[in-house]
């Protein structure tokens, strides 16, 4: 079954070895140039889109308009966003062991906000990699979850429900 991948974790480009790809860096913001007057209303959003190269050769990577959706709200509406402010990898050669950044202004509702979908199609050397879906929402933390770290949210929040669930996997007799 597939599963959407969490703003700000890595995924792997198929067929092209050592390049992977992440949303991350959700946050509520202004855009530099001034508000759409499209957008009036509704809160603003910003997102990254990085492209790492960790393989031994170059990669010329595209990433633009068409190549972004970005969807809120339980119903999956489409956000709005705004191309004038946002920046994009048009054609940009990814040398091993360099990124590119992609920033993308969008805006909504903000009651929608708390969930956000961003699906992903890059190319990369003139072939398209498979979807990719990223999941998160504004007011949710990107934060390290490890065997030391706090779980984000308390005892309710999702960093906390996942390490229960894992715990309970790795015990003896678990079912799975």
């Amino acid at each position: 079954m597939y599963e959407p991948n969490v703003v700000g974790d890595w995924q792997e480009c198929d067929g092209h070895p050592g390049l992977r790809v992440r949303v991350h860096r959700l946050e509520q913001a202004e855009p530099p140039r001034g508000r759409d007057d499209a957008a009036e209303g509704l809160t603003y959003f910003r997102l990254r889109v990085t492209v790492e190269n960790r393989g031994g050769r170059c990669f010329g990577v595209h990433l633009e308009d068409g190549q972004i959706d970005v969807r809120i709200g339980p119903d999956g509406e489409s956000a709005f966003v705004d191309w004038r402010n946002s920046q994009f990898i048009e054609g940009y050669d990814v040398y091993p062991l360099r990124r590119a950044t992609a920033v993308l202004y969008a805006a909504g509702p903000e009651a929608a906000l708390a969930q956000v979908d961003v699906q992903i199609q890059l190319r990369v050397d003139d072939e398209w990699t498979d979807r990719r879906l990223w999941t998160g929402g504004l007011g949710l933390h990107e934060e390290a979850v490890g065997a030391a770290a706090p779980c984000a949210g308390g005892q309710g929040g999702l960093a906390h429900q996942v390490s229960n669930f894992l715990k309970d996997q790795a015990e003896p007799g678990a079912a799975g």
